[in-house]
């Protein structure tokens, strides 16, 4: 009787410890999944923002094919395939994203944008028309501006614009955008201001500072902005105002600040050159 006692007992001490160790078991593999889930949500991150965008599409998409339905993923590709600048399939991969059951306003907004992306502006506007009034963000607003400048609605876009930037800590690109919507309706001046304050938000941004010499140019300023720029830079922004200058008929000012941007350049101008013969070619024929 005692030694089935200590048997029964023995056994129970073995099925306790044999519980515990699958306890165990159980929290060590569910500490590992977590772990996992983060150092993939991390690399995740890297190659949206710093991976080579071909390389992002092709981890993207190993990545959905090995686990298909999962949303991040799927939004991961569609964000890969728009940095690879790879329009039509970005365009597709947001679809499927929109199409998602987990899909939120932000992937209808960034379905937008591949459309526009696309050229197709007509299913940009029907697709921010779809994203509820409330959902007020600084890429909706930009997108919403860019459309409007589309149909020239231009009280609409400078509505979108001004409020788009109030929304960023970063306008200068949304600023450069809204000073050529400026420049191509011949607002000149007030292009040149929002050039003006797109340079001082981002002086890398030579976008802006060629809009601006085009915005002076249009009124016949062939002097550069005092704005940063480097000898290459101060070269092509010359070139940028003597092609102004020809287009105004002002082919002697043109000539001259041609000569200008030859001398800056730090190697040899080509494309000024080649602008100057022709100058110098028509005045001699």
């Amino acid at each position: 009787m005692r030694q089935t006692l200590v048997i029964a007992t023995a056994f129970a001490a073995a099925l306790v410890v044999s519980g515990c160790q699958k306890s165990g078991d159980a929290e060590v593999a569910r500490a590992l999944r977590d772990v996992n889930v983060v150092d993939e949500t991390n690399l995740n991150d890297v190659m949206l923002s710093v991976a080579d965008p071909d390389e992002a599409v092709s981890y993207f998409a190993r990545a959905s094919a090995n686990d298909p339905g999962r949303i991040d993923l799927m939004r991961g590709l569609a964000a890969s395939l728009t940095r690879a600048s790879r329009a039509t399939e970005a365009l597709v991969a947001w679809k499927d994203v929109v199409a998602h059951p987990e899909a939120t306003n932000d992937d209808r907004v960034d379905l937008a944008g591949a459309y526009i992306r696309a050229n197709d502006w007509e299913n940009a506007q029907a697709t921010l028309n779809s994203v509820p009034p409330t959902h007020e963000t600084f890429e909706r607003y930009r997108l919403e501006a860019m459309v409007a400048d589309s149909n020239s609605d231009w009280k609409r876009a400078d509505t979108f614009y001004e409020t788009a930037v109030g929304l960023t800590t970063k306008p200068a690109g949304v600023l450069n955008n809204w000073g050529f919507s400026k420049l191509t309706r011949g607002a000149y001046v007030e292009a040149e201001r929002l050039f003006g304050d797109a340079v001082r938000q981002d002086s890398s941004l030579f976008t802006a500072k060629n809009n601006l010499v085009l915005a002076r140019g249009a009124q016949r300023n062939y002097d550069l902005p005092v704005v940063p720029m480097s000898q290459t830079e101060r070269a092509q922004l010359l070139h940028t105002l003597a092609l102004t200058a020809v287009k105004q008929g002002d082919v002697t000012t043109a000539k001259g600040l041609l000569r200008e941007a030859i001398d800056t350049h730090p190697q040899h101008f080509e494309a000024a050159a080649r602008s100057l013969r022709a100058l110098e070619d028509n005045v001699s024929n």
